[in-house]
């Protein structure tokens, strides 16, 4: 017989006191009501407050950024039951409900306890600042306790219940848990204080008033449903449910976006095609579950790559914008080599096949463009499938100049078009990429590295932030410092690139770029690396990376002076820059010539 599974010791660590001491002042608060319950207008009040407290807990309001059971109007009558009645009364009825509706859904002991605790501990809490408050009838009295009772209970709920979350093993540290919820909840709380305000203001006057609350409260809920409905409804409306791509009718509207911002600012977008071979076979041979596995996990690929949606049945697009076609080549061929070597169980390998086209180059209207990289698909199953084939014909062959590395010169043009691939979604970096490759190989000369090797450090730095083409466009060039969440989007770009470069097997080149953010003191990402432990390629183009952003800036950043970018490198050196490669930077800065374009 297995025992129960005890809680994390972090997590027992907050829901124990919580819920010891919070579960006591409701029992005390309980017990104080029952000995006392006071006049026959107050037991009425603190039964329909119970049930109207109960009736919300158990149908909660939807909001965007909450939890997924919404947001209680609950709240609405515990700040008004502290205000009016006290805290025993206020306490059992903010308790009891959230309780009563536990215990039907049959939730977990650990939660219905802590979360009874914290409702008990926030209303005793609340209830003792209410006795050293004017405890009059006024208007201006009735405001300042309903003010303060509501940002005891929203912000001690807040920090208790995020406490608990953190500890559970959020990603997220505690900090950061607490600012983003106090941002999505912050304002449906200030307006249920405002309506609790109300409710206080009309039961002072006459308890029958209340009633005209009832009528607001249940449109502002079914409003708000409505809504949340509707929004998920459009979600879904766009979303293919097999895979979690976009569908095709979200695919045409996104392309269709990005065609009109490139006609207008002149830039590039790429358009790939690509479709399963022989997936019929797959259907046949192994039944409809295996082949819906198969499409779920191609699409899991596929978002690698960039933009990806299923059009419908086996059939995948992916957009790329102001990539043009050398730079979508090496992508698609990149994602057609992953697929390739993939096995899937029972099934076995599975190829796809992949057609490009490039506005404007190829075609300027949205159907044309479709067309023109369907023709493409179409052309490369009928010429041995597994392969990718451009609308345009004849371009140079990108991958295959990356993969063998006989030509110099050849490999360093491939580069060089991915690279202006990606400094034209980074609005704010030109050239960078160009940039931190020559620094990076004045790095590796000082250095007295091999030529060959100065040459790989040379393709890997321009090559270093290739994985920023799968991510959205609208965080590259956000002209604001990024938000927690799209910090953790963006820093998955060195994973991105290395797949990338890895199927395409250029040597040290794709493990150089997957640590270009690992710091010498072990505080990088995305392994945390430290000391020789990073690939020396990746210390020099930290470097060389870093110096670049500092002199270019950003929207929110001011970029530095050559001076003081210099002092920042030198104050950085040794615990995240390697101080060997920072004076290597500093000799080829005297030369001269890796840093004439700042």
């Amino acid at each position: 017989m297995r025992g129960r599974v005890l809680p994390p010791a972090r997590l027992l660590a907050v829901v124990a006191p919580v819920s010891l001491v919070g579960v006591g002042a409701y029992l005390a608060a309980t017990a104080s009501f029952l000995n006392d319950p006071g006049p026959a207008t107050q037991v009425a009040g603190v039964g329909v407050f119970l049930i109207a407290s109960t009736l919300a807990e158990r149908f909660p309001v939807p909001v965007d950024g909450a939890d997924a059971n919404g947001v209680s109007l609950g709240f609405v009558f515990a700040v008004a039951a502290l205000v009016l009645f006290g805290w025993a009364p206020a306490t059992f009825v903010y308790a009891s409900a959230p309780t009563i509706v536990a215990l039907v859904r049959r939730n977990p002991a650990i939660r219905t306890l802590f979360n009874a605790g914290v409702f008990g501990l926030t209303g005793a809490l609340a209830g003792w600042v209410l006795t050293w408050l004017d405890g009059s009838e006024r208007t201006a009295a009735a405001l300042l306790q309903v003010s303060v009772t509501a940002a005891i209970l929203f912000s001690v709920n807040l920090l208790l219940v995020t406490a608990a979350i953190a500890a559970s093993g959020s990603e997220l540290g505690y900090a950061k848990l607490v600012g983003s919820n106090t941002r999505s909840l912050a304002l449906p709380f200030t307006l249920m204080a405002s309506t609790a305000l109300m409710l206080v203001v009309l039961w002072q006057r006459t308890p029958y008033l209340i009633a005209a609350l009832v009528g607001p409260l249940a449109a502002i809920s079914l409003y708000q449903r409505s809504t949340h409905r509707a929004l998920n409804a459009m979600r879904l409306a766009l979303t293919d449910p097999l895979t979690g791509l976009g569908n095709h009718r979200h695919f045409q509207e996104r392309l269709q976006r990005e065609l009109a911002h490139a006609e207008e600012s002149g830039g590039l977008v790429s358009l790939c095609l690509l479709d399963i071979d022989d997936f019929k076979q797959v259907n046949d041979r192994h039944g409809h579950p295996a082949g819906d596995r198969v499409l779920s996990q191609v699409s899991s690929r596929l978002r690698q790559g960039g933009e990806a949606f299923r059009l419908g049945g086996d059939e995948f697009a992916l957009l790329l914008p102001q990539a043009d076609g050398d730079a979508a080549l090496v992508v698609a061929k990149a994602i057609v080599k992953r697929i390739g070597e993939w096995n899937i169980g029972q099934v076995g390998a599975i190829t796809v096949s992949a057609g490009v086209a490039t506005f404007p180059l190829d075609g300027r209207e949205r159907d044309s463009l479709i067309r023109l990289a369907d023709g493409a698909l179409y052309f490369a199953k009928e010429h041995g499938k597994n392969q990718v084939r451009l609308a345009s014909g004849g371009p140079e062959d990108l991958a295959a100049d990356l993969k063998h590395g006989s030509d110099r010169e050849a490999r360093f043009r491939a580069a060089a078009a991915l690279a202006r691939a990606v400094d034209r979604r980074d609005a704010f970096t030109g050239s960078h990429s160009e940039r931190v490759a020559a620094v990076a190989a004045a790095i590796a000369e000082q250095l007295r590295l091999p030529q060959d090797e100065v040459d790989r450090i040379r393709l890997a730095a321009s090559l270093h932030d290739l994985g920023k083409l799968a991510i959205p466009e609208e965080l590259l060039q956000k002209p604001a410092e990024l938000t927690t969440a799209e910090w953790l989007v963006v820093r998955r770009h060195p994973q991105i690139g290395h797949r990338m470069l890895e199927s395409l097997g250029v040597g040290p080149v794709a493990d150089w770029v997957l640590h270009h953010h690992e710091r010498w003191d072990g505080s990088g990402y995305p392994d945390g690396l430290a000391r020789e432990d990073i690939p020396l390629g990746s210390r020099i183009i930290l470097v060389a990376s870093a110096f670049d952003a500092m002199m270019f800036g950003r929207l929110y950043r001011r970029p530095l002076t050559r001076d003081e970018a210099f002092a920042e490198i030198e104050r950085c050196s040794g615990t995240q820059f390697d101080p060997n490669v920072v004076r290597a930077f500093f000799a080829a800065v005297g030369i001269g010539e890796a840093v004439g374009a700042y």
